[in-house]
């Protein structure tokens, strides 16, 4: 079966007109043609889409049922140019886009928040997922960008480009109520050198994890890791029913839990960097209007 947009077209004419005379006046065709086309599309369904007689034109059952669904397929054809229009320039289509959990508090939502203002047409596809899980989706193809924690591998590198968006000290997350906190602005580590402290595994974010005991071997101190967890909001719960501490970038202060303190640490810390990862190789207009608009900042 190869039906034509034009026999679909002559068809709801037709059915809208009830009159193949002005039906054909309307196509700027002369009636013969249309009534063999019509003739045709109902021999390539093998139904009756109209009851003809001298005086009247009718739609069958069969002809009712094709109606709604014929003026939908012309509608969806008639708007291709522009969709196309809109996929080519990247106001429309989709963006899958990963991020740590620590971006959450920090530049994702103004991100998310700037870009569907200037891009209402995109849909995007977010999903949380630490910066190993991301590198590989993003060698593989199953995302477009990732907000992640560098440094990307040199193996990565090949494939990958990098724009880094964000660079903020680390401060303590602490349970509320230690004596080592109050009155004060800031803290020394050496004052919680007892505590245990909670932290993401190394394998799932190699840079993070090493910044943080980077900051106890400058202080002296060899940290008690107490709990490892993968998720910030893990992290900051653990703090919060008093399992320890943990050293987290400022912006996750931003995520507000009952029984948690976050202090500046009066110790010298490395900055923590969030960067956008994407293939080197990925065209995708809406992929090129999201970096465009964040290099704009």
């Amino acid at each position: 079966m190869n039906i034509e947009l034009r026999q679909l077209r002559y068809f709801v004419t037709v059915a809208e007109e009830m009159h193949f005379g002005r039906a054909a006046i309307r196509l700027h065709m002369t009636q013969p043609p249309l009534s063999q086309a019509i003739q045709s599309l109902e021999a390539m369904l093998g139904v009756q889409l109209f009851r003809r007689t001298s005086r009247s034109v009718a739609l069958t059952p069969a002809g009712i049922a094709l109606l709604p669904e014929a003026q939908r397929i012309l509608q969806q054809t008639a708007a291709l140019p522009d969709l196309m229009r809109r996929a080519a320039s990247g106001t429309s289509g989709r963006l899958s886009l990963a991020f740590v959990s620590t971006a959450d508090y920090s530049v994702l939502p103004p991100f998310l928040r700037e870009f569907r203002e200037a891009y209402p047409g995109v849909e995007i596809d977010l999903r949380e997922a630490t910066t190993d899980v991301q590198l590989d989706d993003l060698m593989q193809g199953r995302i477009d960008v990732g907000l992640l924690i560098p440094p990307i591998p040199d193996k990565a590198k090949l494939q990958l480009d990098y724009l880094p968006v964000l660079s903020e000290p680390l401060i303590l997350a602490a349970p509320k109520g230690l004596k080592a906190l109050r009155g004060k602005q800031s803290v020394a580590l050496q004052a919680l050198a007892e505590l245990p402290l909670i932290i993401f595994p190394r394998r799932i974010a190699p840079a993070f994890h090493d910044a943080i005991l980077a900051c106890y071997r400058d202080a002296g101190l060899t940290p008690h890791i107490g709990q490892e967890a993968i998720q910030m909001q893990t992290i900051i719960g653990l703090v919060s029913a008093g399992m320890g501490i943990a050293l987290v970038p400022q912006s996750v202060s931003n995520l507000k839990r009952p029984g948690v303190d976050y202090k500046p640490l009066a110790n010298k810390t490395p900055l923590v960097e969030t960067g956008l990862a994407w293939r080197r190789d990925n065209a995708s207009p809406v992929l090129n209007a999201f970096l465009e608009l964040l290099r704009k900042k």
